[in-house]
């Protein structure tokens, strides 16, 4: 049996879109980082310093990129304007609109333990407050839908779950998806043994095109083929010998012999030529062969997205009075490059027992210079990580 805490429909303007080198959401740090100081602020409040929150996962409602055109960040100058009662000499600009930011409304999950008993509507009142006094992904929050509490058991309590997963549609939970890129980074590894870790990244985040030399002509006469002769299998064979042909990437290489055979026995004549001519260009292009652009699919299917998932360290601690322009005089210093990953957002109705909610909620993980965000499926070592997380060199902070 397990405690959750719903803080719902979180509505925030101007939250950082910008997390490492990826862009459209905030990093999944800024949401453990809002748990993590409700909790601390827990423990001063000496009515409820026995609760603790531990975790949270995080559901996106609604998102608004201040973007425009194609996907450039909003930030202008103009035009100039005049200020002031005496404004004939007095000419300048309005401040730049800050870029990367975004709005969006977000629903917060996150495991609460303590016996609460009949505290319950004071814990609320005061989670709710709370929320409204912090900042979330560096936005201001504008409302909160409301702060409930749910007791998920699956044996006794899977009401609780049904009426909670009802009140976050519609939703999706964002999962940590780093063994998708541990297991292509191996497989390409065995493709290619010097591929690196960046290149089974962008697999996943990159949108690839592919030109496939023209065959509009081949599919019509092969589907006219099955059509005229539908007592032939053959013809039907050869047709979705070709289909299948077509759900891969264009490779010259893989082109079916049973496809050579077929075209090569057709008579080279008058009402074969076009047809021939566009064959033969599909088995050995050049640069003016006709192509048509197809879109490469990622290595898994889903709404795969980078992320970012915390930080690595790349320096030794340093002591405060020995680093410049910290944010506080105390805290001890350290250097860190950010670390992405692979992330997933799956509609709220997975969630349909107590197993898939506990896997759908973040962790902090500290182990050896790695400062990560990762999920209860994520057993593996971090020690060993450097396999599955991918690094920006060009961002310190």
């Amino acid at each position: 049996m397990s405690q959750y805490l719903l803080i719902n429909r979180i509505k925030v303007q101007g939250a950082n879109a910008i997390a490492g080198f990826t862009w459209g959401f905030p990093a999944i740090t800024h949401f453990l980082g809002f748990t993590h100081n409700l909790s601390r602020k827990l423990q001063n409040n000496s009515g409820i310093s026995d609760i603790r929150l531990s975790g949270c996962a995080v559901i996106a409602h609604q998102h608004q990129v201040h973007t425009y055109g194609y996907n450039q960040f909003i930030q202008s100058k103009n035009p100039a304007y005049q200020f002031g009662e005496d404004s004939k000499n007095k000419v300048g600009s309005p401040p730049i609109i800050e870029e990367g930011k975004m709005n969006m409304t977000v629903s917060l999950l996150v495991s609460c333990d303590g016996n609460i008993g009949n505290r319950e509507e004071t814990f609320k009142q005061w989670i709710y407050s709370s929320c409204h006094r912090q900042r979330l992904a560096g936005g201001t929050i504008l409302e909160i839908g409301g702060v409930e509490l749910f007791t998920i058991d699956d044996g006794q309590n899977k009401n609780n779950l049904r009426m909670l997963a009802r009140k976050l549609l519609p939703g999706f939970v964002l999962q940590n998806r780093s063994s998708y890129l541990e297991n292509h980074f191996e497989e390409l590894q065995q493709q290619n043994q010097e591929a690196e870790l960046f290149d089974a990244w962008l697999d996943y985040i990159a949108l690839k095109q592919k030109a496939r030399p023209a065959s509009d002509q081949i599919n019509h006469h092969l589907i006219q083929q099955t059509e005229l002769h539908p007592e032939d299998e053959s013809y039907q064979q050869l047709f979705t010998v070709w289909q299948k042909h077509k759900e891969s990437p264009y490779d010259q290489q893989t082109v079916p012999d049973e496809l050579k055979i077929y075209f090569q026995s057709l008579p080279d004549n008058g009402a074969n030529k076009q047809l021939l001519e566009q064959w033969r260009g599909y088995c050995d292009p050049n640069g003016k062969t006709d192509a048509d652009w197809e879109y490469i699919p990622k290595p898994k299917q889903g709404f795969l997205v980078p992320i970012m998932v915390g930080y690595k360290a790349i320096s030794q601690v340093y002591n405060n009075d020995g680093v410049a322009n910290t944010r506080d005089s105390e805290t001890d210093v350290c250097f860190v490059e950010a670390v992405h990953s692979i992330g997933e957002w799956q509609g709220v109705h997975r969630l349909r027992d107590e197993k898939a909610l506990k896997q759908s909620l973040w962790q902090y993980d500290y182990q050896k210079h790695w400062y990560l965000c990762k999920q209860v499926i994520d057993s593996k070592p971090v020690e060993n990580d450097e396999n599955i997380y991918h690094e920006n060199p060009n961002d310190f902070s």
